[in-house]
């Protein structure tokens, strides 16, 4: 079980409406050894639902969506599965599917848009 410290540090990172809450979930969180801090990192990421935090699960090859374990990809999807507004992620995934150079990638992102149509 994570630590109830590092959960409450990476919600106030997600309350935040500066670039460098971004910048922190993304080196510190996403980048983490931890499978529950990843996981936990990449939905708060996609609760912000700006478009720079939406980029960190999107677009990064073994981050969010495109991270090796399938929980953390899984969790990340459902996360963006429940969004409210859900108009900036698919511009994301357009872009990713059409400009993105690394195929596997490209391949996520339109499994996630096919599934948003879905719901």
């Amino acid at each position: 079980m994570m630590n109830k410290n590092i959960v409450e540090i990476i919600d106030a990172l997600a309350e935040h409406k500066d670039s460098d809450s971004i910048r922190v979930l993304e080196e510190l969180g996403t980048n983490s050894p931890d499978n529950e801090v990843r996981e936990c990192t990449s939905k708060a990421l996609v609760r912000k639902n700006v478009h720079d935090s939406l980029k960190v699960v999107i677009i990064n090859q073994g981050k969010g969506i495109n991270d090796l374990s399938p929980t953390v990809a899984m969790s990340t999807i459902n996360e963006i599965l429940s969004l409210k507004d859900k108009s900036e992620v698919i511009k994301i995934l357009d872009d990713t599917i059409n400009m993105h150079s690394d195929e596997s990638v490209k391949e996520n992102a339109r499994s996630v848009k096919s599934l948003l149509a879905l719901s």
